[in-house]
């Protein structure tokens, strides 16, 4: 057993009438997270008992008539990064089995707690969040819920967070997204993504990959669930989101370098979603945006990631380097050889290359970004993990798209747009830094829409 496909608004409205309640949810959540066939690599520690007391405590308060948050009583996962009181944040890996347990919450934990959400555990990752394919030596790694035969990759890092929803073990997942850690296993897994300007989440308590391009946010499934998520872990006060009509906005199709290497499959639901969204009434104009060729130079020396989780790992790895995941560990050791002119490069290449997409998209007079957001369907995992040149290169490609709007800082939303039954297949919708709400609402209209 396990919970049914639906969205936070439906089982709000199943909790508030009284058709089900919040501890009846809960076991059924927590016997996905320890009994599914990806249990096991879907979570690396699952919170039975205080789910449990907590789905009590939503269903005493609601039979009092206690008014509540919308999302009181409904199971969620969080991400192996995120500090609970109590417990160890091991980031996905076995290096960090000995650390002390975490003080206190983080910031994204307490508001969680704050609004009534049932945390049901804590999800697998890729190790210390680095790379884009969700494969986990150490924990295992959760299979894509589309073609579970052949077995393919999740996507990450945030793999748990996303196979945890399409088990039925939470009805939404908080992931971190530092080059496409959200979005990449949303668009794999057939859910929906957000990820935020980089600020509008306080990272305390967080451990962290890239404090210039970390952002927080959630998968779900429905642009609606994300907002609300959004709206918690942002601290800000919404209502519904408001619509709007696509006959109102234009979008960007840039044609440089986000169709590179595409496969059939994906470019073929994506022409179609603009067919459908033109329809509908969107303006939809290609451009091209030289920037984003330039980005690969730009991250030449490893970037952000390499320097800043190098700063973090140094000593540990110095210690303990062959209990890491090998393919993670070359990654950070490539921040060692970066220079201080190095980075305060990187610094003035961003504000330079950001400035130049921003003002792509406003010479095109649109609202925002749409592409593929990852331009090939889920692969198989056994090659990945037996080809370390295979690994690489697949890992650059799925990662390609969603880092553009890391690098800008920016926000963006990932939504299915495949058919029902085929392999899914995401379209990101990205915006500039602190159009967040916008792009939310333009989400919420394009998946209307489609």
């Amino acid at each position: 057993m396990s919970l049914p496909p639906n969205t936070l608004d439906y089982w709000r409205g199943e909790l508030h009438s009284g058709r089900v309640s919040s501890r009846e949810l809960t076991e059924l959540a927590l016997q996905a997270a320890l009994n599914s066939g990806e249990a096991q690599a879907t979570f690396i520690a699952v919170h039975a008992a205080t789910a449990r007391a907590t789905a009590d405590a939503m269903d005493t308060l609601r039979a009092a008539g206690v008014p509540l948050h919308p999302l009181a009583g409904i199971p969620i996962s969080i991400k192996d990064l995120f500090d609970e009181a109590g417990q160890i944040t091991r980031a996905g890996s076995v290096v960090r089995n000995d650390a002390l347990p975490a003080s206190r919450d983080s910031t994204v934990v307490e508001r969680l707690r704050q609004a009534g959400a049932v945390i049901i555990g804590r999800t697998n990752m890729t190790e210390f969040a680095y790379s884009g394919l969700g494969l986990n030596p150490h924990y295992g790694t959760p299979r894509n819920p589309w073609d579970r035969e052949t077995g393919r990759i999740p996507g990450g890092s945030s793999s748990g967070a996303a196979i945890s929803i399409t088990e039925g073990a939470a009805v939404a997942a908080i992931g971190t997204d530092t080059g496409g850690s959200v979005r990449i296993p949303s668009a794999l897994c057939g859910l929906t993504g957000f990820k935020p300007t980089a600020r509008r989440v306080p990272d305390t308590g967080v451990l962290p990959l890239s404090t210039s391009l970390d952002s927080i946010g959630p998968l779900a499934r429905s642009v609606s669930c994300c907002a609300q998520l959004d709206a918690i872990l942002s601290g800000i006060s919404r209502s519904d989101l408001r619509l709007t009509s696509l006959a109102n906005h234009r979008f960007a199709i840039p044609r440089t370098l986000v169709f590179d290497g595409i496969d059939a499959t994906v470019s073929a639901a994506f022409e179609a979603a603009c067919g459908t969204l033109s329809k509908a009434g969107a303006t939809l104009v290609e451009i091209e945006v030289p920037e984003f060729a330039e980005l690969a130079h730009i991250n030449r020396h490893g970037g952000f990631i390499a320097a800043e989780s190098w700063t973090w790992h140094a000593d540990m790895i110095g210690k303990r380097e062959a209990e890491y995941d090998p393919r993670v560990a070359v990654r950070i050791r490539r921040g060692a050889a970066m220079s201080a002119s190095d980075y305060i490069t990187l610094l003035k290449d961003r504000r330079r290359w950001s400035a130049g997409v921003h003002q792509r998209l406003t010479d095109a007079g649109c609202d925002a970004f749409l592409m593929p957001t990852v331009p090939v369907i889920a692969p198989p995992i056994a090659a990945l993990r037996d080809s370390d040149e295979l690994y690489t290169s697949t890992n650059l490609l799925i990662l390609r798209n969603p880092t553009l709007f890391n690098f800008v800082d920016g926000c963006a939303l990932s939504l299915p747009c495949h058919k029902p039954g085929d392999a899914p297949v995401g379209l990101m919708l990205g915006g500039m830094q602190g159009q967040d709400e916008q792009i939310l609402m333009l989400g919420a209209a394009i998946e209307a829409a489609l």
